[in-house]
């Protein structure tokens, strides 16, 4: 039988949904306008997705979700779409790590890609990846400085990806760094993961999963005058 997923990634400013049949992208739609836009554009993408396919939400296997880390706000609108659909269609629900979505995007021969998603002032979350995307190191929350990665950028070319570039890229200064900043976790990147966790059974529990912030929500709140 046929395994239909519909893929969904929020974790950016980057809305991305695809649908995928047995681990190859069928059709995607996503949409980057440097601003949050998940909140008016996810269902309408993942309804748009279907009809054009001719495909039921009843004839999904499973649902598909970058988990994270990111945005707080993406996560949760990205989360919370996946998980709904699942509890009404009573379908599976995986998880994916956003950073390894990311690093997917990249296909190298030698060295290391190390994706790097925006948090806040000069941190990113990262995580670093050999070229067959096995992950050689955790995934955290690091505080950039010139000295960063040096380990790796010291062995092999570095391949550096996602909207944490344009904070490192200024002072790295490496001649073995590579930079590519129009790089965003996508929807397209997860066809394959997202089967190949379907297929070893390696799915959520709907109704306690959460996304992986890595880092506590703050809220600031405004000064009495």
């Amino acid at each position: 039988m046929d395994v239909l997923l519909l893929n969904i990634e929020t974790a950016t400013k980057n809305c991305s949904v695809s649908l995928s049949k047995n681990g190859v992208l069928l059709s995607f739609k996503e949409l980057n306008t440097g601003n949050y836009t998940h909140a008016e554009m996810l269902h309408p993408f993942i309804k748009q997705l279907l009809d054009e396919a001719n495909i039921g939400f009843n004839d999904l296997s499973a649902i598909a979700v970058g988990k994270g880390p990111g945005s707080f706000t993406g996560l949760r609108i990205g989360v919370s779409a996946a998980k709904g659909l699942c509890f009404a269609l009573n379908i599976p629900l995986i998880a994916i790590d956003s950073l390894s979505i990311l690093a997917h995007a990249k296909q190298i021969d030698k060295g290391f890609i190390i994706p790097l998603l925006d948090a806040r002032r000069m941190e990113v979350y990262t995580s670093v990846y050999s070229p067959n995307f096995v992950q050689i190191a955790p995934i955290e929350a690091v505080i950039l400085n010139e000295n960063s990665f040096a380990n790796y950028l010291d062995q092999a070319p570095v391949f550096f990806l996602g909207d944490g570039v344009e904070k490192f890229k200024p002072i790295c200064k490496h001649p073995n760094a590579i930079f590519e900043i129009d790089a965003f976790p996508s929807a397209t990147q997860m066809a394959n993961l997202s089967y190949l966790k379907y297929k070893k059974n390696d799915i959520e529990d709907v109704a306690y999963f959460e996304p992986f912030y890595l880092k506590d929500f703050f809220i600031l709140k405004a000064k009495t005058i």
